[in-house]
């Protein structure tokens, strides 16, 4: 329940590159607003936002966790999102949820890969965005030369509120230039500081900055810009009102600094989230649709407007069991009720409602418009579905995430295990949307998909911590098929005799290919009944079991079409299984004679890199045997569209990072089917061949 009105209430997502401090700066807010009593710190394993194992063994964050505080009157809802490249995908599916971000910057190095990609996940949602530049306590820290990247790479217009009074290890306060006072701090990590006036060497610095700070405050507001344009001045009211509008309409950011390990700077950037973040009063109405016409339905953030709420996350609780986590657009909602999932058509009944407090949770009776809450043990409700009123119907539309890009073969190391597996994999498929999981029917594997390799490794962990299941990973076999060229006619005879009823069946067949795509054909031209109806089928169905492996490698046959013009038969002897082995026999020696060749799955390819790697891109795709299809250029950076055989691309992510330094993104998806060169087909009958022997 809200205490202090909706105006006061804030859901705040903390993003950033991995290692740039986000869960440190999370615990230094929760010790400075009386949350805990010490401060969390992520290398020694004591940071209460990162709680499960594999985030401890690993020091980074590997799904959002949530808290609450409250600040000069303000109740936020905390969101420590993952800046690992493998799980960022979670970072935008939690941005949906939030109402503003503080994104994190190092004063060491500036504007990374991943601090791009987390700023256009909040510009996707239209989220206002605050800048800290940490790490100020440390070598090379350098205040300007990261705020200086926010325009050059960012390409966002920025605000400089502080400045920071000394660095690295002299670090030990900032000026703000909103009051012209210093915040002089204590190094031990308590948060405790005085307010003083500007140092005197300071005093000409900061009055430049503020009055550059003015000046991009007042262009905000028409209104203020005329004031200032007369006066050369505004007054704190107007400064606060052209500060929310500017990051509201995101003419700019607001940048400020400190140190989140030595919990310098944390309050004056709390004050900030309270008064430069707007509430919900100023955001735009939710859109979805009713479900029944397809109209557009909208939803203002309003207790009085009827129930909705969206599911953005779910987690396996080992103790609550499934939580669903959802944010309230309109409506109130108390536990102990019912409500009517939209996406489902479903009614669910809600027990109790949770506010998330890391791993733990505290129970509330009831929770209103712009709150974040969680409920347990929902039966049919998934990440992404709408929960409303069911004389009132809404559905949100949901967040689309990125495809998977690399996968493995997932193999039980026992029976046991076998049996766990699938229920398993699909519980923790629940709170990853970005994990799949299929069967590739040629090669019998089992196949799962994720956003790099330490996705996929912390799965298997997963797997054995929750579900007591063990598992190996392999490199997945590529379904290789074999085809014809030629066509050829050839006898199929079958022909035993050992005492008593023997075996007869005779064939002849035409084989020729069909187009990619064809399939197999069988053309029954006998006549004059050479070989009787009823063992026609027989001949088709020893054909098709003899497609299964092919004459090269073994692979499946594909675009064959087969007639049967002619054979014979004995009136005691033959049989449907003589017949039968007397088609496969047939088919077997025409496709040794019909120049057979293998195909290899094609696989399209869209990667998104930055205008300097296109041409590297490029040249090892041709390298790959990729038919580059053109360029396109996009904001920020350029698509290459290619066509590559699936073989050359199953590592392809991490090659991809390495090639681009982390800036370059794909996806994947079959295309076709085509042959492989003779070169390399040699070299893959070679290998499978040996593989079979072994």
């Amino acid at each position: 329940m809200l205490k202090h009105g909706m105006d006061k209430l804030r859901n705040v997502a903390i993003i950033a590159h991995g290692g740039a401090g986000k869960t440190t700066l999370a615990e230094a807010i929760l010790f400075n607003t009386g949350r805990t009593t010490r401060l969390g710190k992520v290398d020694d394993g004591t940071a209460i936002m990162d709680f499960d194992p594999e985030e401890h063994k690993r020091n980074i964050s590997i799904s959002t966790a949530f808290n609450f505080y409250e600040f000069e009157g303000h109740q936020v809802t905390l969101i420590d999102t993952p800046g690992f490249a493998n799980f960022v995908e979670d970072t935008r599916a939690c941005l949906r949820a939030a109402g503003g971000a503080v994104v994190i910057i190092s004063a060491i190095s500036g504007v990374k890969v991943q601090t791009e990609k987390v700023w256009g996940f909040a510009d996707q949602f239209e989220v206002p965005k605050i800048v800290f530049v940490s790490k100020m306590d440390r070598e090379r820290a350098n205040f300007l030369r990261a705020a200086d990247d926010i325009e050059k790479v960012l390409k966002t217009p920025s605000v400089i509120l502080q400045l920071p009074i000394g660095a690295e290890a002299d670090f030990k306060g900032v000026i703000d230039l909103m009051s012209m006072k210093a915040y002089i701090y204590e190094t031990n990590g308590s948060g405790k500081f005085k307010v003083e006036e500007i140092p005197a060497d300071m005093r000409d610095e900061a009055d430049e900055y503020r009055e550059k700070m003015i000046e991009a405050i007042a262009e905000a507001d028409d209104e203020l810009i005329e004031k200032f344009l007369d006066t050369g001045e505004l007054n704190d009211e107007e400064l606060d009102l052209g500060l929310r509008e500017g990051i509201l309409t995101k003419k700019f950011v607001p940048v400020v600094c400190g140190s989140a390990l030595k919990n310098i700077g944390v309050q004056p950037l709390l004050s900030l989230i309270n008064h430069s973040l707007p509430s919900l009063l100023h955001r735009a109405p939710s859109v979805g649709t009713d479900p029944d016409t397809a109209d557009e339905v909208t939803r203002k953030w309003s207790n009085e407007e009827p129930f909705s709420a969206y599911v953005f996350k779910t987690i396996a609780d080992p103790y609550a069991g499934k939580l669903s986590i959802f944010k309230i657009i309109s409506g109130k909602l108390s536990s102990d009720s019912t409500v009517f999932n939209s996406s489902k058509g479903i009614k669910e009944r809600i027990g109790h409602i949770f506010a998330l407090e890391g791993k733990k949770q505290k129970a509330l009776g009831s929770v209103e418009a712009g709150e974040i809450a969680a409920v347990a043990k929902l039966k049919e409700t998934q990440t992404g579905d709408t929960l409303c009123d069911e004389s009132n119907q809404i559905i949100y539309p949901k967040t689309e995430l990125a495809k998977p890009v690399i996968t493995f073969a997932i193999v039980p190391k026992s029976k046991n295990d076998e049996d766990k597996l699938s229920s398993a994999l699909h519980k923790i498929m629940e709170e990853d949307l970005t994990i799949s999981l299929s069967r590739d029917e040629q090669t019998h594997q089992a196949l799962i998909s994720g956003m790099g390799q330490v996705h996929i490794e912390v799965i298997v962990e997963k797997l054995h911590r929750k579900f007591n299941v063990e598992v190996e990973l392999h490199e997945p076999k590529v379904p290789y098929k074999e085809t014809i060229k030629g066509t050829v006619k050839v006898q199929g005879k079958y022909k035993k005799q050992s005492g008593g009823r023997g075996q007869y069946g005779d064939t002849w067949i035409e084989m020729k290919p069909l187009p990619h795509g064809g399939g197999f054909e069988f053309i029954n031209s006998i006549v004059g009944g050479v070989i009787p109806r009823q063992y026609i089928p027989a001949v088709e169905k020893g054909i098709v079991e003899a497609m299964n492996k092919g004459v090269l490698a073994g692979f499946p046959m594909v675009d064959v079409s087969v007639t049967l013009y002619d054979g014979s038969h004995h009136s005691v002897d033959s049989s449907e299984m003589a017949f039968k082995v007397a088609g496969s026999m047939a088919f077997k020696k025409a496709a040794a004679q019909a120049k057979p060749v293998l195909l290899e799955p094609i696989v399209n390819l869209d990667i998104d890199v930055p205008g300097d790697y296109v041409g590297d891109i490029i040249g090892d795709l041709n390298s790959r045997r990729g038919r580059v299809l053109g360029v396109e250029p996009k904001a920020n950076c350029q698509t290459v569209k290619a066509q590559v055989p699936m073989a050359e691309v199953l590592k392809y992510a991490p090659d991809l990072r390495s090639m681009t330094g982390g800036r370059g993104l794909f996806t994947l998806e079959f295309s076709h089917y085509d042959e492989v060169p003779a070169s390399t087909c040699a070299k893959i009958v070679a290998e499978y061949k040996k593989d079979d022997e072994e």
